[in-house]
């Protein structure tokens, strides 16, 4: 077996793998859409968009002949969101087991990263409010390039702490993140508790599939043959 080393990264993704985001994340949507006497879309629908860059999110969602709103809608889904995090009774809880998890990966000398969807502002406000900012040495956002399953965020966590696609493993909940990781070369970990099925991950390539969040120290181990 052989040992962890710093040149082996774990890129997270954020919604719907660290943080149960989807509350927020719909009721922003519908405010956003109605801001603009638009139908709310499904909540499944939405759900299903999650980790998409938001200006493809809101295409998907948009009914036919209401393209030109597409711009309105994301100016008014990125205020809506904003103020509904700051809320003082905002809630957007870490799954079961993350902080354990994450700080039994640093104590093996992985390095961490994410890679999401999310804005850069929003990433960041998320991570402090859980005390998590400091856990990664990397953060590829929506503003940092294409979204997913454009590998380019993914292979520029890669370049930057010099890790390889073979010593690379991508988390995530939705088929765009498997995607992502197949595009880069990297292996990747679908996840159970999101927002695609855990068999729709495995269709697109998934590696390996956890089914709790303390699952993923043993999964990892076994994809790369480390001792955990």
């Amino acid at each position: 077996m052989v040992q962890a080393s710093p040149t082996h990264l774990i890129v997270f993704d954020c919604d719907g793998t660290l943080v149960d985001s989807q509350h927020v994340i719909v009721e922003a949507m519908n405010a956003a859409f109605r801001a603009h006497a638009l139908d709310a879309p499904d909540a499944v629908a939405t759900r299903r968009t999650v980790g998409l860059h938001l200006g493809e999110a809101i295409t998907r969602l948009l009914p036919d002949g209401a393209e030109d709103h597409l711009e309105d809608v994301a100016a008014s889904y990125k205020e809506v969101s904003f103020a509904l995090r700051n809320a003082p009774d905002h809630e957007e809880p870490l799954y079961p087991g993350v902080y354990d998890v994450l700080q039994s990966l640093l104590g093996q000398q992985f390095q961490l990263g994410v890679a999401t969807g999310k804005s850069r502002r929003g990433l960041v406000a998320t991570l402090e409010r859980h005390g998590l900012r400091d856990h990664f040495v990397t953060l590829k956002t929506s503003d940092d390039g294409p979204g997913k399953p454009n590998p380019d965020i993914l292979n520029d966590a890669m370049a930057e702490t010099g890790a390889s696609p073979e010593s690379t493993i991508m988390i995530g909940d939705t088929t765009f993140d498997i995607t992502m990781a197949v595009r880069a070369r990297a292996q990747s970990i679908g996840v159970a508790w999101g927002y695609h099925a855990p068999e729709e991950l495995t269709a697109v390539g998934a590696s390996q599939i956890a089914e709790t969040f303390t699952d993923l120290p043993a999964v990892i181990a076994g994809l790369w043959g480390i001792t955990p």
